[in-house]
């Protein structure tokens, strides 16, 4: 049953996540190789020097005094005491073998698939990170550099939402099942709560953390509605948030390294001084709140739809975060962008460069893309949700019988 879905999922992890790693690779690496060669030296090899140093230098900063010891640990012991137990049980640590082996083995033993879903799910949940395990995002954004920020939210937080369906759903059906309610208070709390605290942020950064903390909370919630809405809605928007929040924290760097300062009541204005500038960060901010147009809107529709088909009260709170997001971003928008200038030093900035400009514009067109043609990317992973669910309805029957 899980083989056919095994070979699928290569695909989906070959065309669709290495793709948004060459996108955000390329984006970044186009706006940061810029930053340097303009303000240290002349394309040659000093130039290159001094590219691999800072890169370096800001890559071991951020892993060593961002990412909190207690969350590495929790996650290791997690997944190891659980893939050890899967071998003693199993007799192999293959997952394509597992996908037909674990389920059968762990039928006849409800409680014991509960305990390893558990150990899965908080190791997950940490990565996601979900509500109430996601204290650290917001602090590892603040000490990170534009480069860690953007891989952190560009990519490496949907490895736990991919962790969910690649693991959790197809080798502890019964146990994903039993806890989807479970799954499902949390989600919504992670979307309101990171939604209000976003609302009270002075610094852009932790905004935009407290903002994925909600909009990821739309992609566990969709995980676990067990249809092919909630499933697509949720895959679709990893990808969009990961285009979104990537680009939102560009932007955010581009003002950084023009005026040092990420406190948004030092800012006000910047569309005067930088109208290029101001008109690709609307795209985004845009694409956040979830304009219809935008790929931001696909994926939180499609998600609370199918949640709504499943639970309509979680997914009516759930839209209330919807509106609260809408909040928060124009808010910042118009405290950042609009407004007098207040600050002197905007006054003498100027608009974002041809590299900045290409990085940005190839990241709005992607947003605007997927927006008004979702297919081409729902169609690379289409039938993996088919399949998962297939399965996962199987198990939902089985599971109604007992």
């Amino acid at each position: 049953m899980f083989l056919p879905y095994a070979a699928i999922n290569n695909i989906l992890v070959r065309k669709i996540f290495w793709l948004i790693l060459c996108i955000f690779t390329f984006a970044w690496s186009l706006t940061e190789t810029g930053h340097y060669i303009q303000e240290h030296a002349p394309f040659n090899e000093l130039a290159l020097k001094i590219l691999y140093e800072s890169y370096w230098q800001e890559l071991v900063e951020y892993t060593v005094t961002t990412i909190p010891m207690w969350a590495i640990i929790i996650v290791l012991i997690g997944i190891v005491v659980a893939i050890i137990f899967i071998y003693n049980k199993a007799g192999t640590t293959d997952i394509t073998s597992l996908f037909s082996i674990l389920p059968a083995i762990l039928k006849t033993s409800p409680q014991i698939e509960k305990l390893l879903w558990l150990a899965f799910f908080i190791s997950f949940a940490i990565k996601v990170p979900m509500f109430p395990v996601h204290s650290w995002l917001p602090d590892a954004h603040v000490q990170a550099p534009t480069a860690g920020s953007v891989i952190l939210a560009g990519i490496l937080l949907k490895i736990g939402a991919y962790g969910f369906i690649r693991f959790s759903l197809p080798l502890m059906p019964q146990a994903s099942i039993f806890f989807s309610e479970f799954v499902f208070y949390l989600s919504v709390i992670a979307i309101i709560y990171g939604s209000l605290v976003a609302l009270m942020q002075e610094d852009m950064k932790k905004m935009i953390a407290y903002s994925s903390v909600a909009h990821m909370g739309f992609v566990t919630m969709g995980i676990f509605s067990f249809n092919r809405q909630g499933l697509d809605g949720a895959i679709f928007q990893m990808l969009s948030h990961g285009i979104v929040s990537a680009a939102l924290f560009i932007c955010v760097g581009i003002i950084y390294d023009r005026l040092h300062t990420k406190q948004i009541k030092d800012l006000g204005g910047i569309a005067i001084k930088m109208p290029n500038f101001a008109m690709l960060a609307m795209i985004f901010v845009m694409a956040s709140v979830g304009l219809p147009a935008t790929s931001g809107f696909i994926g939180e529709f499609l998600t609370i739809i199918g949640v709504f088909s499943v639970n309509k009260l979680i997914a009516s709170i759930a839209s209330i975060g919807v509106v609260l997001g809408a909040c928060y971003m124009l808010w910042l928008y118009k405290r950042v962008w609009f407004g007098e200038i207040k600050n002197p030093h905007i006054q003498k900035i100027e608009d974002i460069n041809k590299i900045e400009f290409s990085a940005l514009f190839f990241m709005a067109f992607l947003v605007i893309l997927f927006g008004i043609f979702p297919n081409i990317l729902i169609q690379y992973f289409a039938i993996s949700s088919e399949s998962i669910v297939s399965a996962l309805k199987i198990s939902l029957e089985c599971h109604n019988k007992i």
